[in-house]
């Protein structure tokens, strides 16, 4: 029997040894998912793979009669409606390991360009300027890091500011203590970060309990030397808030790499907003990240289509 497995959304073929080169498996690979020939292939798909530009709604999973499967190459499954697909015993699948160094890069990249004015700085050389006052930055060391989330990726990131001779809080209630002692970070409350973070950096999945985390109470309440930076979910940072804030000095800057509504609409309040660095989601965009989620999803599809087996499925207690 061969098991046809649908994949969209430029997902790295190269990533998909676990299922390319046996018999047993047919890739479909169609990069529009609003193209008529993704509808036909859904159609007899046993399992779906895509990244976060696909909607996987309830309407799509009506029309996949055989999907036993939807893989997330990536973390974050916003993208994907879980209660729909539970309901119709879809297992749905991520990959929280595959880009947890790329995400923790960029969010360093994100720390030292905000820190150091760098675009800005970029932008007025190549305009024929030579404005060294201008930019004038602040150092890391000595700074205080204040981690919203210690996960994979905050305690990654925590790592390399430690590298860089930061002090280092989180406020993170799933962080054990001894984990903490283990990678030197103090364990505090929401308030003590805000309060005390000089860089405050975000790395949480966005729920109803973290939507807008960082809204304008949290930013009157920072320093106003504390700079912002989120890469991980869009809608965990109060954008209109954020533009305020940056526009009357509340805080010295931030910088995003995910926003609530991708692409960033034209007329978004963050596009005009000073001191704040902005990019087009590239948390997982490295050739190495993209092969490492799409490995580690494929390896959970093989498994279910070969065997039924389901546990590694994030709605597993769902699908009974």
């Amino acid at each position: 029997m061969t098991h046809r497995v649908l994949v969209t959304d430029a997902v790295a073929l190269s990533g998909l040894g676990p299922l390319v080169g046996s018999d047993a498996f047919e890739i479909i690979s169609v990069d529009d998912s609003a193209s008529r020939e993704f509808i036909a292939a859904l159609g007899t798909a046993e399992a779906l793979i895509v990244r976060s530009a696909t909607k996987v709604t309830r309407e799509m999973l009506s029309l996949a009669t055989d999907l036993k499967a939807v893989g997330r190459a990536g973390v974050g499954v916003d993208n994907v409606d879980i209660p729909a697909a539970s309901e119709m015993g879809i297992a749905v699948f991520n990959a929280p390991g595959g880009n947890t160094i790329a995400a923790a890069e960029l969010t360093m990249a994100l720390l030292i360009s905000v820190a150091r004015k760098i675009p800005a700085a970029e932008a007025s050389l190549r305009s024929g300027q030579w404005d060294r006052v201008a930019f004038k930055g602040v150092e890391l060391r000595g700074k205080t890091l204040g981690l919203i989330g210690a996960g994979r990726i905050g305690s990654e990131v925590g790592i390399r500011c430690k590298s860089f001779e930061m002090d280092v809080i989180a406020y993170d209630p799933y962080l054990s203590p001894t984990r903490a002692d283990e990678l030197g970070i103090e364990m505090v409350g929401f308030e003590d970060v805000i309060d005390r973070g000089d860089f405050i950096s975000v790395h949480v999945p966005l729920t109803d309990e973290t939507k807008g985390i960082i809204g304008s109470d949290a930013l009157r309440q920072m320093k106003s030397t504390a700079f912002v930076v989120n890469a991980s979910r869009g809608g965990v940072v109060d954008e209109a808030a954020l533009a305020k804030a940056l526009h009357n000095g509340e805080i010295a800057g931030a910088a995003l790499d995910v926003y609530e509504y991708e692409p960033l609409p034209v007329d978004s309040p963050l596009r005009d907003a000073p001191n704040l660095v902005l990019t087009p989601h590239l948390g997982a965009s490295t050739v190495e990240a993209q092969a490492g989620v799409a490995t580690e999803v494929a390896h959970k599809i093989r498994l279910l289509l070969e065997t039924g087996n389901r546990a590694d499925a994030i709605n597993a207690m769902d699908l009974g």
